[in-house]
């Protein structure tokens, strides 16, 4: 790589946006800025409105992990690298609450689902190449399959495990059959989740000179730095046309406040997961736009306590954390009221989420009661947790001051921006720790995180909930589905070891030339449909 390709601005000014919550400057580190990819000189937005034009570069900024960035589509620790990844591999499809079957096809145009729900079968959009000019075909689709369940390490990788891979075939060039090895009503999903990728078949190791089959080609790759992607005019077949864009530059910037002054310092055109401080203070901003996704994509924020450890194993321990905490104050103070309170349940705005059960409320008195008599009053516990969405410290924060009201001697250990994650299996170790759910259907969400004592479940092995959760998912019965899918989460939600507080909105700021699209407000944001005025 060309080392002048990415450049470091040392003199851009810091501007200190995130004095509402003394913990978002602490815990959040300084730090220079990485300006365009193209080392080219910063331009100023313009103010022009109207469509999108054909042609540009985008400028992004994103949360990365530093050195820990990775070309492995299905290992990936950041949302840098998620976003590569969507941008460089075709995905089957993406999910859409508000779309015809949840989901949006891509390199799909469409899949089938046998009446006894034994099998599924994958149409494969014809006319879409590889960067090579060869054509994505079903046998790359199906290697794709493969590979993900053979060397990912994400929740995807574990839903795979409803297919039978072994006996999955091609049907010639654009038929994928794919049988079940249980019935499931939700296969769909579970392949349009957005992280089924298609990489040519024979693919063992992803390199920068690998043929990709997504809206755009690598051009450059830095880790911890950023990425240089380029139009890739065979994205096309059907109905599916190229991107509008020339180009992306996606720069790799884990602080937040760095990621805004960089769009203020004409760095960047458009910036990823604003904390609600930010977008509260360019409110007033006409120079820039801010940016806010629908409700039905929203990001939870989320505390686990580790059944692991012995005071969490007392139902009455977890059930006074859920108590001891004021989640209106979360929403007011932290998300200064954009986005709704959580009842401790994941996919708000997802057909399958219990709206059903009633809303736990904020009961300090019932907390302490609690915790006495667990014989827990005096409680120390540290609660982890890193700025790898906005708002998650902030949060933690009032979680911290919450607990500290009834009793609890909690503290707050808030490690660096993009580090949390980085050791999955040590992050799964900890005693209470603060992360976030992305907008994943609910059962889908349980079955990735929570069966048969997965790690990310933080302790949680509950057969009895495990076969409600297989039950809503097996069956085309709506109704029988959706009143399995609600006994699940109403033993989850009383007896359970999560508490999600509040769900916000993916808050995102651009200057006034960036016509976005479909995708670019999601939690693992896609270039597509993006365009520049």
């Amino acid at each position: 790589m060309n080392d002048r390709s990415f450049t470091v601005d040392r003199n851009l000014s810091r501007r200190t946006v995130l004095r509402g919550l003394a913990v978002a400057a602490a815990g959040v580190a300084g730090g220079s800025v990485l300006a365009g990819c193209s080392g080219g000189p910063a331009t100023s937005p313009t103010t022009t409105a109207g469509p999108a034009k054909p042609g540009g570069t985008l400028r992004a900024a994103l949360v990365g992990s530093g050195a820990a960035e990775t070309l492995q589509p299905f290992q990936q620790s950041s949302t840098l690298d998620t976003a590569r990844a969507k941008a460089l591999h075709g995905v089957l499809g993406t999910l859409d609450p508000n779309a015809p079957d949840g989901v949006r096809y891509q390199v799909l145009t469409g899949i089938d689902r046998a009446a006894d729900l034994s099998s599924y079968t994958l149409r494969v959009r014809k006319g879409l190449k590889f960067t090579d000019g060869s054509p994505v075909t079903s046998r790359d689709v199906l290697a794709s399959l493969a590979l993900a369940a053979s060397t990912g390490t994400g929740h995807y990788v574990r839903l795979l495990a409803d297919f039978d891979l072994d006996r999955a075939r091609a049907d010639g060039d654009d038929k994928v059959l794919l049988p079940t090895r249980k019935p499931i009503a939700d296969g769909h999903l579970v392949l349009c989740m957005g992280t089924a990728y298609v990489l040519k078949a024979g693919t063992t190791n992803v390199t920068k000179e690998l043929p990709t089959c997504g809206p755009f080609k690598l051009i450059e790759f830095e880790p911890g730095r950023g990425s240089k992607l380029a139009r890739h005019d065979g994205f096309a077949g059907d109905d599916l046309s190229p991107p509008r864009l020339d180009g992306v530059e996606l720069l790799s910037i884990a602080d937040p406040e760095a990621r805004l002054n960089a769009l203020r310092g004409h760095q960047v055109d458009f910036v990823h997961d604003l904390t609600p401080v930010q977008a509260k203070v360019l409110a007033t901003d006409n120079s820039v736009r801010v940016l806010e996704s629908a409700m039905a994509l929203s990001t939870g924020l989320v505390f686990e306590l580790n059944l692991g450890h012995q005071p969490f194993q007392d139902l009455r321990v977890r059930q006074a954390f859920k108590y001891a905490i004021d989640r209106r104050s979360i929403v007011d103070n932290v998300l200064f009221g954009r986005g709704h309170i959580g009842n401790d349940l994941f996919s708000l705005g997802f057909p399958d989420y219990a709206g059903e059960v009633e809303q736990l409320n904020y009961d300090p008195d019932r907390a302490r009661a609690l915790l006495r008599e667990a014989g827990a009053a005096n409680l120390p516990i540290t609660l982890t947790t890193g700025p790898e969405t906005a708002g998650m410290v902030e949060a933690a924060t009032l979680v911290v001051e919450h607990l500290s009201k009834v009793g609890v001697r909690a503290k707050l250990d808030a490690r660096p921006p993009g580090q949390l994650f980085t050791d999955y299996m040590a992050y799964t170790q900890l005693p209470f720790a603060g992360s976030y759910s992305v907008a994943v259907p609910a059962m889908l969400y349980y079955q990735s995180l929570f069966t048969a004592g997965s790690p990310g479940g933080f302790g949680w092995n509950r057969p009895d909930v495990d076969a409600l959760v297989v039950q809503a998912r097996g069956t085309a019965d709506a109704g029988k589905s959706k009143a399995a899918a609600v006994a699940a989460q109403r033993l989850l939600w009383a007896e359970g070891n999560t508490i999600v507080p509040a769900f916000r909105p993916m808050l995102c700021a651009a200057n006034p030339s960036v016509a976005p699209g479909d995708g670019l407000l999601e939690q693992y944001p896609g270039f597509l449909h993006t365009g520049l005025r």
